[in-house]
């Protein structure tokens, strides 16, 4: 990787096949915003957090596990595989897919690679995890309800998460990569982004290779409509109305970061651009431009792609776009660079033809491991190696 320019008026060159999203005027990316990242020598933590929400149990609405019951443990068995990798022997099995392979094998050859340990969130799922996490709140709070009804969670949850998302974030003391895995969670970003006024419904994406944009707006507009929240309404509302737990913690977490000043990895796409914009309807105009400036956004380069071939840019750049005019904020924006075209093993290969494209932080852990010296080829070839072990009998 060519060294980064000292000052935000060069040239910013990037790691190989990365690429910066958003139009200039809603996007900006210097060496600030980089070096945390780029620097081998500066410590960085990596937090997971897992949520449920009973809105991925609609038939068609997520590709993150085949059927309604296997979703209910997507999130413990992509989990277990980030910490333990593909050669460990698992309580929890992968779901089956459409096609592909979980992004969390991606996740694990990027954290392995960067030796970083995640710290694990668990929220609202079907079971406990038999693996180390933070508690939170008690298990028995289940998934949220579907955003259809309108009414997802009680506002004391909404609001106990928001306080303990942002005491974490107040007590961040190095960079943090933030990465989740919430089966149905593009549709619950959907409704938390239509809910502030934004047209996106053309603009998310979703697991499935043809995301059902027919079925999120008709859930999305059923939940706004039963929960009639007016015009403008507060962060704590929407969450409760149509949110998911992830959101409501998260959220909190940029909060409470501003206080930290740690500079913070999104690791997805629309579930983070909702998350951001939920927290900065809580922060004032001058706390907004301070978390804006700490936030880098990782993606991977398939969700970056989605649908550029038709239009004069990619799906999420143009939610890039939509939410940086929502939030009145610039916004730093990254795909990696990693891609699979020539790899010999199919499930890597559905990748580039619009299977799965994100989720447990691929794109942020591989844009990190690429900004700290990893070159696109060896992460490729350890993400064979890794899905080889995956495959291999026990």
């Amino acid at each position: 990787m060519d060294s980064l320019p000292s000052t935000p008026s060069e040239a910013l060159v990037l790691p190989e096949g990365c690429q910066q999203l958003g139009r200039p005027d809603a996007s900006v990316l210097d060496a600030a915003v980089l070096r945390p990242w780029s620097s081998i020598d500066q410590p960085v933590d990596l937090l997971l957090v897992l949520a449920a929400t009973r809105t991925a149990e609609h038939e068609g609405i997520s590709a993150a596990g085949s059927t309604a019951a296997s979703r209910r443990y997507t999130a413990l068995a992509d989990a277990e595989l980030l910490i333990h990798g593909p050669a460990a022997q698992r309580r929890w099995p992968l779901p089956p897919l459409p096609a592909g392979v979980s992004p969390a094998l991606l996740s694990h050859v990027a954290a392995r690679r960067l030796k970083l340990m995640p710290q694990v969130v668990a929220l609202g799922l079907a079971q406990k995890p038999d693996f180390p996490h933070l508690d939170i709140e008690p298990l028995d709070q289940g998934p949220s309800a579907c955003l259809s009804s309108g009414a997802a969670m009680p506002l004391p949850r909404v609001q106990y998460l928001l306080r303990q998302g942002e005491l974490l974030g107040q007590r961040l003391q190095r960079p943090l990569v933030l990465a989740e895995c919430v089966p149905g969670g593009t549709t619950t970003a959907q409704a938390v982004l239509t809910a502030f006024g934004m047209e996106v419904a053309h603009l998310i994406s979703g697991s499935a290779r043809h995301p059902p944009h027919q079925l999120k707006q008709e859930l999305v507009t059923q939940g706004l409509q039963r929960a009639s929240l007016g015009e403008h309404p507060a962060a704590e509302q929407i969450l409760a109305a149509v949110g998911d737990p992830f959101q409501a913690f998260t959220a909190g977490v940029l909060v409470g970061a501003v206080s930290s000043r740690q500079p913070l990895l999104l690791g997805g796409g629309c579930q983070m651009l909702a998350v951001l914009a939920l927290a900065m309807q809580a922060l004032s105009a001058r706390q907004r431009d301070r978390l804006a400036a700490q936030v880098l956004i990782g993606t991977t380069s398939w969700l970056a792609e989605e649908g550029a071939a038709a239009a004069s840019q990619s799906s999420f750049g143009g939610l890039v776009d939509a939410t940086a005019h929502h939030i009145a904020a610039e916004l730093s924006v990254l795909a990696c660079g990693v891609r699979f075209r020539g790899s010999a093993h199919q499930p890597l290969r559905d990748y580039e033809r619009g299977y799965v494209k994100e989720g447990v932080g691929a794109g942020a852990l591989l844009l990190l491991a690429q900004l700290r010296g990893c070159s696109c080829a060896d992460l490729v070839l350890e993400c064979e190696r890794a899905l080889e072990q995956l495959l291999s009998p026990p």
